[in-house]
């Protein structure tokens, strides 16, 4: 698709903008979930030079993610309120100046965590962007409501990431922390979908309240919360993590399933989905998730050194 400049884009792009490319937000979670699994991995500290690399390589690889995914959406983009003054649709960074900038975060990113981290490091890292930029944006985003459940596999590699820059490998316990955030990501996102179906409904892309409605979408995020749940106290029957952690992630995971029952009530009585109800799940959730990665920390680095 050729760049269309709207006419009200004017000035010159700054750092800010290229900033702004990235998605630092977004980021800002997923990189956090890549530090605590470096914690978990080492069960200690991890190293300076190795956390600052890894930190540094993660925020650019899942920058350059970003970076390509708002220059395929821009066409969607421009036309939803929250996302029409990003840089790539409001016309202010070309897409060929975009697309070179997103390659060189990529490629810098891959070397950094192959010399650095380790070759698996790299190599998940790379899953990861190819699963958000082919998988989800370019294949599942446009064509079915299973977008975010598949399509939502790529936030789960940036703990795999940590993982394998401190050990060189993936043991089970990193693949918990990978199936976690896999089941955690429906009940995050479409809580923010129930609240913004109609711009998706504009610009055609079929997220589950659009095709199914809200019934279905709240009935499908408490089945989330209880796999998320589950499948967060599964690590302490094998003896990874011990009783801190699993007092932690009960407490956690049942105000996360409260909020969504809270949900899943409000709607099935006939309400429209309101602020008030979604908005509280959509925050908690991305404070549940990054709390629960540091008691999974705290637990092994406790058990590891003082018991």
């Amino acid at each position: 698709m050729p760049d269309t400049v709207p006419t009200a884009a004017v000035g010159r792009a700054t750092w800010r903008d290229y900033l702004a490319l990235t998605k630092p937000k977004v980021i800002s979670l997923l990189l956090w979930t890549t530090i605590t699994a470096m914690f978990m991995a080492a069960r200690g500290w991890p190293g300076l030079w190795l956390l600052v690399v890894v930190s540094v390589a993660g925020y650019m690889s899942a920058g350059s993610a970003g970076v390509f995914n708002m220059i395929i959406d821009r066409d969607i983009d421009l036309k939803m309120a929250r996302t029409a003054k990003r840089p790539t649709s409001s016309g202010l960074i070309s897409t060929r100046n975009a697309a070179i900038f997103g390659a060189a975060l990529q490629i810098l990113s891959f070397v950094m965590l192959w010399v650095w981290g380790s070759p698996l490091a790299a190599l998940m890292s790379l899953a990861g962007f190819v699963t958000y930029v082919v998988v989800y944006t370019r294949w599942l985003k446009r064509n079915t409501w299973h977008n975010i459940v598949l399509g939502g596999a790529a936030g789960c590699f940036p703990p795999l990431v940590g993982w394998a820059a401190v050990t060189g490998d993936l043991n089970l316990f990193a693949w918990f922390l990978f199936a976690i955030i896999f089941f955690w990501t429906p009940v995050h996102f479409w809580a923010l979908a129930l609240m913004i179906k109609d711009e998706y409904r504009e610009v055609g892309i079929p997220m589950l309240p659009v095709v199914h409605g809200d019934k279905l979408t709240v009935a499908q995020i408490g089945l989330y919360a209880i796999y998320t749940v589950v499948l967060s106290v599964m690590p302490v029957f094998f003896r990874e993590v011990g009783a801190i952690y699993f007092v932690s992630a009960l407490a956690l995971g049942t105000w996360l399933m409260v909020l969504s029952w809270r949900l899943y009530l409000h709607v099935m009585e006939g309400n429209k989905v309101e602020r008030r109800i979604a908005v509280p799940l959509y925050l908690y959730s991305m404070l549940y998730l990054a709390l629960l990665f540091v008691m999974a920390a705290v637990d092994r680095v406790v058990f590891h050194h003082w018991l």
